[in-house]
């Protein structure tokens, strides 16, 4: 089994620790900003950042749906960290300074994939597929704070 890597990042155009604080506010402006491939978003624990149990099904492909059960954490300023219990998939939000009144968004979701040919194929493949799902979630955060 190799490791998959997917890397997505925005520059959009407001303070990052507004940014930051949408992207950790899960039982609020959070599920809004969720693309289509995303169903049965559900806040179990907490819901703001460190400490919150966060649910939801993720459509990678017409036939491939993740069930996602993530545990949050905030290792560092800046970072938020989600970890699926069902799964080796975590994936990691960056967003740091871009310019004045400006934040980076980097998004890294890595897992462990699987071997052989389809392991190929998921090597090639899922990182852009994912990528894309990210993209419109970026995109929707853009447009949520760039309000």
């Amino acid at each position: 089994m190799a490791q998959v890597e997917a890397i997505t990042e925005r520059v959009v155009a407001a303070d990052p620790e507004t940014v930051f604080d949408t992207l950790a506010d899960y039982s609020g402006p959070r599920a809004k900003l969720m693309p289509e491939q995303f169903s049965e978003f559900e806040v179990r624990e907490g819901g703001d950042g460190e400490g919150t149990l966060v649910h939801w099904k993720l459509q990678a492909t017409k036939k491939r749906v993740r069930d996602c059960l993530l545990e949050v954490t905030e290792p560092s300023d800046g970072e938020l960290v989600e970890k699926d219990r069902n799964s080796s998939m975590v994936t990691v939000w960056r967003v740091t300074p871009a310019g004045e009144g400006r934040a980076r968004v980097v998004v890294t979701t890595t897992w462990q994939g699987a071997g052989g040919i389809g392991g190929f194929f998921e090597k090639t493949f899922a990182p852009k597929g994912l990528a894309r799902i990210y993209d419109a979630l970026l995109a929707n955060l853009a447009a949520e704070v760039e309000k």
